[in-house]
């Protein structure tokens, strides 16, 4: 008899630093939208102050929908919940995982963020980037290892060329 091995789910998600490093030249230019738009005597005062507040409305939903993806590492499957008003599921088979990726831009350097790419032979899913972890945290180890586990389990074999 096969021994079931169970792991528990793993919630990721990303940091608000990484809403910060996306957004950081929009959250620069609506302060100075307020300023402009709080000065007497300067033209189009009203139209930069209704600009600023639209923009402004559309930083707090990116805000909002950074905060509110999720990635869950479960027993079988990968799974990627997002979306604001509407909330979209992705699955993806953790057997169908074939490689991984992290890499950094110089901002997330300074902020000690990563993103991890997992790649799949899944055809909705080819690609999942899971943005704005911290930089300690081992995620390809942790999903690396259930991946493995699950091509085993299923009799999954790699051949490749050389």
């Amino acid at each position: 008899m096969q021994q079931v091995l169970r792991y528990r789910t793993v919630r990721i998600k990303s940091h608000a630093m990484q809403f910060v490093i996306n957004e950081l030249p929009l959250l620069l230019l609506c302060p100075i939208g307020l300023i402009y738009a709080g000065m007497d005597g300067l033209p189009l005062t009203k139209l930069v102050l209704a600009l600023t507040l639209i923009l402004s409305l559309i930083l707090l939903y990116r805000f909002i929908y950074l905060k509110r993806m999720t990635y869950s590492v479960g027993n079988e499957q990968f799974v990627f919940e997002y979306g604001v008003f509407q909330r979209k599921v992705d699955y993806l088979e953790l057997y169908r995982i074939v490689d991984f990726n992290e890499h950094q831009t110089f901002i997330q350097q300074l902020c000690g963020l990563k993103t991890v790419s997992i790649y799949s032979g899944d055809r909705t899913t080819p690609r999942l980037d899971i943005i704005g972890v911290k930089n300690g945290c081992e995620y390809v180890s942790l999903i690396r290892e259930r991946v493995e586990y699950n091509k085993r389990k299923k009799g999954i074999y790699e051949i490749t060329n050389r």
